[in-house]
């Protein structure tokens, strides 16, 4: 896998899509797009909303930073052992989030982030492996 894609490209489509993902989760929060095909159509009210998708963004941001520093953009060398950790975790929720987004009551989930969180679960497993 680290012939196919090299960890500078990988790091620069996950940041890329996770960028993308915070913004859409701000427009949610700011109710410029409709919440119901995010978190598998299970947003029942005003307050879930607001808290699911504070959730969301603090998780994008955390995200981009544990990549960022994998990929060496910022605190280069530094905290390696936990970004490694973070990496595998991230790997992890990513499959996981992709059999969730299977399962989804939301169409719109299933067939557009379905992919997204597949591609994502292979470029972080070529990130952790590095």
């Amino acid at each position: 896998m680290k012939k196919l894609i090299s960890i500078r490209l990988a790091s620069i489509i996950i940041i890329t899509i996770n960028t993308i993902a915070l913004f859409m989760h701000l427009l949610i929060l700011l109710k410029v797009v409709p919440y119901d095909f995010v978190w598998g159509g299970r947003l029942k009210n005003e307050v879930d909303l607001i808290i699911f998708e504070s959730i969301s963004i603090v998780v994008q941001l955390l995200f981009m930073t544990i990549v960022a520093v994998k990929a060496g953009y910022v605190f280069n060398g530094k905290f390696k052992k936990t970004v490694n950790v973070g990496t595998w975790v991230m790997f992890g929720l990513m499959a996981l989030n992709t059999m969730g987004n299977l399962a989804s009551a939301s169409v719109l989930e299933k067939m557009v982030m379905t992919p997204i969180t597949c591609l994502l679960a292979l470029l972080l497993f070529r990130l952790a492996i590095e």
